[in-house]
């Protein structure tokens, strides 16, 4: 499916970036009647449920679902957060980030080559497990910034570019991103697809990523944490 069929079909996408992202993370999948739902096992230990512009009643049953067990999630996928904070509200969940984004590339777009690392003091070491390519770039034996990709749909669902505190504005996360790619078209690739922070989205924006829509992460618990960490 093209970049621009995907955009259209947000639920098909939403579908795909579910099954890239639990394919990463090795973590369980169901169906919530129409929709996906990821068993969070090494964080919350709890159900996320997903959702793109889910109608009313349907948002209602998910909503009723997630406020069984303070820990679970409810993610909405929307271009009208308005709408759906109201929702939240009306439903008993709380907001517990609203800054992401999911985000697409067309992977034509991108280098199918190995990159070079900036600094000849850095190693980087690809690898690959249960399906999952990793790539982890080390200044001595310390990690300075990692990710991983897995590839869903004829889609790379990236996760996880983390570029350590001591090793940022040096290039490392456009590099993690790079050579994630270049692992990524040992498949048939079309697309990528990703959720970003806001730091996030002017790294992908300025590697050529789009953005699809806002991602809107529910919870019924009081704390006010920001679910998306991990």
């Amino acid at each position: 499916m093209s970049v621009e069929a995907m955009v259209n079909d947000t639920t098909h996408l939403l579908e795909v970036w579910v099954a890239g992202w639990a394919g990463c993370r090795g973590y369980e999948t169901r169906r919530e009647g129409r929709f996906p739902a990821v068993l969070r096992a090494d964080t919350t230990r709890e159900w996320e449920y997903f959702a793109h512009d889910p109608a009313e009643a349907e948002f209602a049953e998910l909503a009723a679902k997630t406020a069984e067990v303070p820990a679970r999630i409810l993610t909405i996928l929307t271009n009208d957060v308005p709408r759906y904070t109201a929702l939240a509200a009306k439903n008993g969940l709380n907001v517990t980030s609203a800054s992401q984004t999911m985000m697409i590339v067309d992977m034509e777009t991108q280098d199918a080559e190995d990159p070079w690392l900036p600094d000849d003091d850095l190693r980087w070491v690809p690898s690959t497990a249960d399906g999952v390519h990793h790539a982890v770039v080390y200044a001595g034996e310390e990690v300075a910034a990692s990710g991983r990709v897995f590839v869903a749909d004829h889609t790379a669902v990236f996760d996880k570019i983390v570029t350590e505190p001591g090793f940022q504005r040096r290039g490392l996360g456009s590099f993690i991103m790079r050579a994630l790619a270049a692992q990524a078209f040992e498949h048939d690739v079309e697309s990528g697809l990703l959720l970003a922070s806001l730091d996030g989205q002017k790294l992908y924006s300025h590697l050529g990523w789009s953005t699809v829509c806002h991602v809107l992460m529910l919870s019924a618990s009081d704390e006010g944490a920001d679910l998306s960490v991990g």
